[in-house]
């Protein structure tokens, strides 16, 4: 059974057990999160799709840990004008263990 959700702007799809990396959330360390936004699930015969998401999907999950990506750098420069700026970021994660995926229905 798999599912996909959306968090962060973004779109995973998910089985129990999974851990991924998403968005940071506000959860704290050993929490529980649910994703509401269920777009789709699949289990052994069945799929359902939402439109745009399934109101009777959920899945649960349990966040591990928070950290920052790899960095990345960004320069900006315009030629002979002498303008040169080097600036470096890293985005900030959670690390998200998929428990269970609940289809009521």
């Amino acid at each position: 059974m798999y599912a996909v959700i959306e968090t962060g702007g973004k779109q995973y799809k998910v089985s129990e057990g999974d851990v991924l990396e998403i968005e940071k959330l506000s959860q704290e360390t050993e929490e529980q999160v649910t994703f509401d936004k269920v777009l789709l699930v699949k289990d052994d015969e069945n799929v359902k799709v939402g439109t745009p998401v399934l109101e009777e999907a959920q899945v649960e999950g349990t966040v591990l840990e928070h950290g920052k990506g790899e960095k990345v750098t960004v320069f900006k420069y315009k030629p002979k004008k002498n303008y040169r700026r080097k600036q470096g970021h890293r985005q900030p994660f959670s690390k998200v263990k998929i428990d269970k995926i609940k289809l009521n229905g």
